[in-house]
């Protein structure tokens, strides 16, 4: 999922109508993982650990890398070195495109592997395999592409990410949807795909959605959160949301993020 800008500006957009705002974020294009776009709109505290450095440095040192669910690259891209070896999956094709733009320069392979389906890549091919946000781990496909004492490094997301904005839309939510992604039940799929977890930190934070259009845009980008999502369907809670943050301030939400690894036995 996304992550937007660190910075938590305090004065918030000047009052603009309703149905521009609504446009504007209608209209932006939603391709790639770039969250520029949402600077002084919309702000997500960054969860402590530092992914991108630690996967940076993780890259240094491996021989030949997967990342999984790469999105326009962007992340992958920040590590200041490679390995002879990289290759980048990902399953949506505008992605696909960007990431290959992104990446092939620097002599990442991006493969086209949609979402479910096996890893097309032999038994231990990598030494490292990494993913930020992936959409649902595939735990056994992981342990199988491992070689013995390969590392799985990874930021997930966690359970009732954003489910504040989520439920405006949709109202409440089952226990078990909020449960969903649970590190407690990844980490019991990573064990049962034979993977050891070395380390497994989670954390909650802050959110706030300064616009409207802000809000559109976001749950344009991140299909996800709520699935079939346009404008034109859920203009009555888009109209209600607007006049809370008009009255009230910036909507808050938060996102929740764990971090992962796991190593496959060296045995």
């Amino acid at each position: 999922m996304a992550s937007l800008s660190p910075h938590s500006p305090h004065s918030p957009l000047s009052a603009r109508a309703f149905d521009d705002l609504v446009a504007e974020g209608d209209a932006v294009p939603t391709d790639g993982w770039d969250f520029s776009w949402f600077e002084g709109r919309a702000t997500e505290a960054r969860p402590s650990w530092g992914y991108a450095r630690a996967m940076g440095e993780r890259l240094g040192w491996a021989s030949a890398a997967l990342d999984i669910d790469t999105g326009g690259g962007e992340v992958l891209a920040s590590a200041p070195r490679f390995p002879a070896v990289t290759v980048a999956t990902e399953g949506w094709p505008a992605n696909v495109a960007k990431a290959t733009a992104l990446l092939r320069p620097r002599g990442a392979v991006v493969v086209a592997v949609e979402q479910g389906a096996p890893l097309p890549f032999a038994d231990g091919a990598f030494d490292l395999v990494t993913s930020r946000h992936p959409v649902r781990p595939p735990w056994s496909e992981i342990a199988r592409v491992l070689e013995p004492g390969g590392t799985y490094f990874a930021q997930h997301v966690g359970p009732s990410s954003v489910f504040e904005l989520v439920e405006h839309f949709t109202g409440p939510l089952t226990e078990e949807t909020r449960r969903g992604r649970h590190p407690d039940d990844e980490r019991a799929d990573a064990e049962a795909a034979g993977l050891e977890i070395v380390d497994l930190r989670a954390e909650r934070l802050r959110m706030e959605f300064h616009d409207i259009g802000a809000v559109v845009h976001f749950l344009k980008k991140v299909v996800w959160m709520v699935p079939g999502f346009t404008v034109e369907a859920y203009l009555p809670q888009l109209r209600s949301l607007h006049e809370r943050i008009e009255r009230e301030g910036p909507f808050v939400a938060h996102s929740a993020r764990h971090l992962v690894e796991a190593r496959k036995p060296a045995g």
